[in-house]
């Protein structure tokens, strides 16, 4: 099992800037890659991105390319979003996931945080 908690999010207004945190504990050396998701009030769940545990090879969602960016340290089993240049439509509950590689190839997320809300005002 893998735990993750988010941290970071908050109220901040158009254009300014938040850093999210997402601290994984437990089983971590059977992550494969962690993400960022978000949903907003009546929204379907979107990827804002995502990051490679090993290679750190990333990749974002069309929403954050160019204001957010993701990282982590191995050492802490940490995860970070830095988000830049916040608009209002960035308001929404964001969370992070932890996954592995499935039988078909694909990304399956297993594991996820409580979300933790961010806010932009106008």
């Amino acid at each position: 099992q893998v735990q993750l908690v988010e941290s970071g999010g908050g109220l901040v207004q158009a254009g300014g800037s938040l850093r999210l945190s997402c601290a994984a504990s437990g089983r971590t050396i059977s992550i494969y890659v962690m993400g960022w998701f978000r949903q907003a009030i009546g929204k379907e769940r979107e990827f804002v991105a995502s990051i490679f545990w090993t290679s750190g090879s990333t990749s974002y969602g069309d929403s954050a390319k160019g204001r957010f960016t993701i990282s982590r340290d191995n050492a802490k089993n940490t995860m970070y979003l830095q988000m830049n240049s916040l608009k209002p439509e960035d308001t929404a509950v964001y969370y992070c996931a932890a996954g592995r590689l499935g039988a078909d190839g694909g990304l399956q997320y297993d594991y996820w945080g409580q979300g933790t809300q961010v806010t932009v005002s106008s």
